[in-house]
């Protein structure tokens, strides 16, 4: 085994037995077929039976499993080792084996070690650890939990302070404000410090300085007015933040405390102001539907989908889904009628295939497939595999397996789970071994190119 093949393959779950597939031949009984291939370097299904090992108490046979792996150097199987022997209580191996990668300087190996000792009282050599890597996002984010345990907040505090006060202008443009902060999240940072220490207003001053307000759906500071239990404060934010995160927060507190019409006035509210019903449509559907008003979601939606330019393939995707949740397919398929007439006929795959689930519940499946296979784009592998899961739902298997045949190149895995469901894992793990192909590597001088990879 070569560690960047296998890194490679793990990463792209190209040329191997995906997780989703190993946790399916385990369901069904193939033990021994995961045995036999983890021995021959599928690293998903070493990892998953090393851990079936394990809770059986056969914990040398579970390293013995993974010790091919992690003789390779291979970062991944050394720290899924690493996380058993901490399991059995032997966190000093854990450590010693996680040490020289961290050494090496490998990110997620430092990142590890570091929370690793401060689970075990050792937060302040995880602290000194971590220090030189502060201009790292990652990294720093790891100190700021570690310094907690140490007691090194102050200490922390000023590493990120120092950080915040040397940004640098983010480009020559004398008319641009923006300025490059390394680490990324230093402010973000800081300010949990600060609310960790108690200075709720200086951690909430500190927010009002970003740039970047929300990541990941999230927005701190209304996070943090919800925490805090103040509301006055965190309504006047929803009424200004742009994203509609702090709105959806302000929502999401009002219905935890059972005013359920207060959540709803709060989305509609911001849904009001220009562009805002994309940022809530969805999460007001969503409340809706919680509270036994299927009616209203989907008038929510259909709304948003019948405006100028709504018509975009996750809000229809939406309607339709709705549409077939409440028992009316019918209703999808007209709406999806209606979309393609004002499209002069012209219906891409990208919402053709969203009729397919709602022909089957209206007991069209045959009918579906007709159409699916005249539709222009009904021959790309991309087609195939919707409507093979389409046929796999209403129980036709052997057919949704020969229509995935006929795509090799696309359907893999979904041919592959197919042939398990079918007893017929060999042929499945055949298919699902072919060699991964990489794309190669193109030669250019410009650091900066906008072509892949990036």
């Amino acid at each position: 085994m070569d560690a960047a093949d296998l890194d490679y393959r793990a990463r792209t779950l190209t040329g191997c037995i995906p997780p989703t597939l190993v946790a399916r031949l385990l369901e069904l009984g193939h033990e021994r077929e995961v045995e036999l291939q983890a021995g021959r370097g599928e690293w998903f299904c070493a990892l998953e039976w090393a851990r079936l090992l394990a809770s059986r108490g056969r914990r040398e046979q579970a390293s013995e499993v993974l010790a091919p792996y992690v003789a390779t150097r291979w970062w991944t199987a050394a720290r899924a080792t690493a996380e058993l022997l901490e399991e059995w209580d032997r966190a000093e191996e854990a450590i010693a084996l996680s040490r020289p990668y961290a050494a090496a300087g490998d990110r997620a190996a430092v990142h590890f070690l570091a929370r690793l000792l401060a689970r075990h009282g050792r937060s302040h050599e995880a602290f000194t650890l971590l220090r030189p890597g502060i201009g790292d996002w990652f990294l720093a984010a790891c100190l700021v939990d570690v310094a907690a345990a140490a007691d090194l907040d102050e200490q922390a505090a000023a590493l990120l302070q120092a950080r915040v006060e040397g940004a640098v202008p983010a480009c020559s443009d004398p008319d641009c404000d923006n300025v490059r902060i390394e680490p990324s999240n230093a402010i973000d940072l800081l300010a949990a410090i600060r609310e960790r220490q108690g200075r709720i207003e200086d951690a909430i001053a500190l927010l009002r300085t970003r740039k970047v307000t929300s990541v990941n759906g999230r927005d701190q500071l209304a996070d943090l007015l919800a925490r805090h239990d103040r509301l006055a404060d965190l309504r006047t934010y929803a009424a200004t933040e742009h994203h509609g995160h702090a709105a959806q927060r302000l929502a999401e507190v009002l219905e935890e405390r059972g005013d359920v019409e207060g959540a709803i006035a709060v989305h509609r509210t911001y849904g009001a102001t220009p562009d805002g019903m994309w940022q809530v449509a969805v999460p007001l559907s969503e409340l809706l539907v919680r509270h036994g008003r299927r009616d209203e979601a989907i008038e929510v939606i259909r709304t948003l989908a019948e405006r100028p330019g709504g018509a975009e393939d996750w809000i229809v995707h939406t309607l339709c889904t709705l549409y077939a949740d409440d028992g009316r397919p019918q209703d999808g398929l007209a709406h999806l009628d209606a979309l393609k007439a004002r499209r002069e006929g012209r219906e891409d795959w990208d919402f053709f295939w969203m009729r397919l689930p709602l022909m089957a519940r209206c007991g069209r499946l045959d009918e579906a497939i007709e159409q699916a296979r005249a539709h222009p784009e009904g021959d790309t592998w991309y087609a195939a595999r919707g409507l093979a899961h389409v046929l796999t739902e209403a129980g036709r298997d052997e057919e949704a397996a020969a229509l995935l045949d006929r795509h090799p190149s696309g359907g893999g895995p979904s041919r592959a789970e197919l042939l398990i469901d079918q007893g017929r894992v060999e042929e499945a793990v055949r298919i699902l071994q072919e060699p991964p192909v990489k794309p190669p590597t193109p030669a250019r001088d410009d650091p900066f190119s906008t072509e892949p990879p990036f």
